[in-house]
């Protein structure tokens, strides 16, 4: 299976939260899967990284050590898609679907799937529950 992990999945794998160690144990039952992310979580993995040291849930000292992890994780487990424009002009066409109610970022994740044939995985179930009504295969971690 070709597994897209969202960015969900990773920060709570590689941070202290509630289900961090059963997320990563089941990130490194795949380790021979091919695991793909993108750029775009790349992004997003700083950015909540940030909100975390914001918030007090992390200290800089766990915010350092996420992102060593995350890095080290990307360059010897994982392939880094780029996202070019024909993602995000998906993504808009996923996010015109208003039913489907998931925010642009979410709209980015499925669109990047869909365009590489991969799985999204991910810990939110509503954007669990919009991939396959948008053609994308999801799994529920």
């Amino acid at each position: 299976m070709r597994a897209y992990l969202d960015t969900a999945l990773l920060v709570s794998a590689l941070t202290a939260e509630a289900d961090g160690q059963r997320v990563g144990d089941w990130v490194q039952a795949r380790a021979s899967d091919d695991l793909l992310v993108s750029d775009w979580v790349i992004a997003e993995f700083s950015a909540a990284l940030s909100r975390k040291l914001r918030v007090g849930q992390i200290d800089a000292i766990g915010r350092a050590a996420a992102l060593a992890a995350f890095s080290q994780f990307c360059t010897n487990n994982a392939v880094v898609l780029s996202v070019e424009r024909p993602q995000f002009r998906t993504a808009a066409a996923f996010a015109d679907r208003h039913v489907a109610g998931i925010r642009a970022g979410d709209a980015l994740h499925l669109a990047i799937a869909f365009d590489n044939r991969a799985t999204l995985c991910t810990l939110d179930r509503r954007l669990a529950e919009a991939g396959p009504a948008l053609g994308v295969m999801t799994l529920l971690v």
